[in-house]
């Protein structure tokens, strides 16, 4: 009786769990919940604040953590790359990024580079780097009160933010951390070789993909959903496997629909994005062996970083391998470099189970002995947050590694 009863109650859970995942699959989406405000928008771009936790302990990764009172100084700003939505940062209540930040006593601010469609097809890494970018970073610096910010980019994100801070004030970025960023395109595994040996073709036959129109190189939102799985066929298919060997676990269902949440909608890439930093990072690789980046007919030099800077890559990254993120190391001018390999692919280090334990206290370590403790709560009032700029002015030179 008891066996026939425990069936009976698996079958409806698998009844449930399929009806709910696959029909009403947003009704078990968690992420995206920690609370912000929009405090400013430039083009399709806009800037998040989110709020300071206000409990005492909060639960991340299974285990209860104490909330900071004391916040750092200087702000978190995460550059997000293109294309992606930002749920990534805020995968689940108990395992979010974003939360993490907060918990260590950290003001953290987003930058979302909202929707492009086929009336920004024709945008170019100009539009982003030169005009929403800092545009952004000015919000920022008003609603904060800080001149001094650290920058969090993760994948092409970390090309914004270090090309950022090529092309402002050297102590207007105090720290810069990098994540799963290619930088020496021709080193990046087997598509690295792919991609010299087009570059050899392309020079043999004069062909020049920098004078092809933007346009032409839009990609739409589902083909880079499309093309994201077919980077690693074999993993996507395994998760729909273990979906449907799981489809009983209700824990696993919703851990499942979150993560396809993000990975199946992603957003179009503009077709002058496309085209530039594949010319500059994959092709030409001129990062790396000029260590600067070309955009239409600026030149941003890498070298005029002083930063102090964090690289973070993983051992299962397929997309953007250690050999290929490192080589920023060189071409910058900062003193205080560090290179940091953690367990993971593209996505894993920044979202993936081991994160929470394995990345995100390196990265909140790292910033803590760089970012000078304030006493009083960020943006408590307005008054405290003239006094943080005037002291923002006079922090220390970042310490050495």
């Amino acid at each position: 009786m008891k066996t026939s009863v425990q069936r009976l109650q698996r079958l409806k859970h698998i009844s449930t769990n399929t009806r709910d995942r696959f029909f009403r699959a947003s009704s078990m989406v968690v992420a995206g919940r920690t609370p912000f405000d929009v405090i400013a928008t430039a083009d399709l771009a806009s800037v998040r604040h989110y709020h300071p936790l206000t409990e005492s302990h909060v639960e991340l990764d299974g285990q209860l953590v104490e909330v900071k009172k004391d916040r750092h100084a200087v702000p978190v700003v995460i550059v997000a790359p293109l294309a992606v939505n930002m749920l990534i940062y805020d995968l689940f209540p108990e395992r979010s990024f974003i939360k993490h930040l907060l918990a260590q006593g950290h003001d953290v601010y987003l930058i979302d580079w909202g929707k492009p469609g086929v009336k920004q097809a024709a945008y170019t890494l100009s539009n982003y780097m030169f005009d929403m970018l800092p545009q952004c970073m000015d919000a920022i610096r008003a609603h904060s009160g800080k001149d001094r910010l650290s920058l969090h980019g993760w994948s092409m994100g970390g090309m914004l933010a270090a090309v950022y801070a090529a092309t402002t004030r050297h102590d207007d970025v105090q720290n810069l951390i990098m994540l799963g960023t290619p930088f020496d395109g021709h080193s990046n595994g087997q598509m690295g070789a792919y991609y010299k040996r087009v570059h050899k073709l392309m020079r043999r036959t004069g062909l020049n993909l920098r004078a092809l129109p933007a346009w032409m190189t839009y990609s739409p939102g589902w083909m880079n959903v499309i093309g994201f799985k077919l980077m690693d066929p074999v993993a996507s298919m395994k998760g729909y496997v273990n979906l449907a060997l799981k489809i009983a676990n209700r824990d696993y269902v919703q851990q499942h629909a979150n993560q396809a949440a993000f990975i199946d909608n992603l957003e179009a890439y503009p077709g002058g994005v496309v085209r530039d930093f594949m010319c500059s990072v994959l092709l030409e690789n001129e990062t790396f062996r000029r260590g600067r980046f070309t955009v239409g007919r600026r030149v941003v030099e890498f070298r005029n970083i002083k930063s102090s800077i964090l690289v973070i890559t993983g051992d299962r990254d397929n997309l953007a391998t250690t050999q290929a993120c490192k080589g920023v190391l060189q071409a910058v001018a900062s003193t205080d470099r560090e290179l940091f390999e953690g367990p993971g692919g593209h996505i894993g280090i920044l979202g993936g189970s081991l994160a929470p334990k394995a990345i995100w206290p390196k990265t909140t370590d790292w910033l803590a002995t760089r970012s000078a403790l304030s006493p009083r709560a960020i943006g408590s009032t307005a008054s405290a947050s003239k006094s943080a700029a005037r002291s923002a002015q006079t922090l220390s030179e970042p310490m050495a590694a």
